[in-house]
């Protein structure tokens, strides 16, 4: 199948995960599909559900493979459940990518909640799946709360900052097969996958 994201993380993250239950994917740089403009205007919509639709229907298209795609966030109490959908993009910073961006968003983040007590959040995945004739998407979610500092260098994003009630430790801390017991990503495509293999027995 093909993995539609051009987050270098994210891949390191799902490949072994799917790897796991039997599932090999290529990335969209693997099956020769560069960037587009047309790519800024998928991640449009008000749900996660609906982003990674967008997305999965379009890659599908173009790559005419079936084809895995996911949106995720992180929703914050205290801040009405921003950053929500636009997680990655909460900073405005077009002429940043990759660390420089996840800082800069994790500044915003923690001056968002410099004066709050209440620093509970919970990362949201909703993972999609779309071929020639159908379409599924799956929620997966982990509860924790948000450091006042970073703690670990693992992981990507908002990861050294969210610390996971179920794992005891940050997402920063957390090894790739820790956080793939607990993450939001993890659960989302377990889902989405037992939900295709119920598809396929039918």
């Amino acid at each position: 199948m093909l993995l539609a994201t051009r987050s270098a993380g994210k891949i390191r993250e799902l490949r072994p995960l799917l790897l796991e239950r039997g599932i090999g994917v290529i990335s969209l740089d693997d099956a020769g599909i560069p960037e587009s403009d047309a790519e800024d205007a998928l991640e449009v919509y008000a749900t996660f559900e609906e982003n990674a639709l967008a997305k999965a229907r379009y890659f599908a298209r173009v790559s005419g493979r079936p084809t895995l795609a996911d949106d995720s966030g992180l929703a914050v109490d205290a801040l009405g459940g921003r950053p929500g959908v636009l997680s990655k993009r909460w900073s405005g910073r077009v002429d940043l990518s990759g660390q420089a961006l996840d800082d800069e968003n994790n500044r915003l983040l923690l001056e968002a909640l410099r004066d709050k007590t209440d620093r509970r959040a919970h990362y949201v995945c909703a993972a999609a799946y779309a071929d020639a004739s159908r379409e599924l998407v799956c929620l997966g979610e982990v509860h924790g709360r948000i450091l006042e500092d970073a703690s670990g260098s693992g992981g990507f994003g908002y990861d050294p900052f969210f610390f996971a009630d179920e794992l005891g430790k940050s997402f920063g801390e957390a090894s790739r097969e820790e956080k793939a017991t607990v993450s939001h990503r993890a659960r989302a495509f377990a889902a989405l996958l037992d939900q295709l293999r119920g598809v396929a027995s039918r």
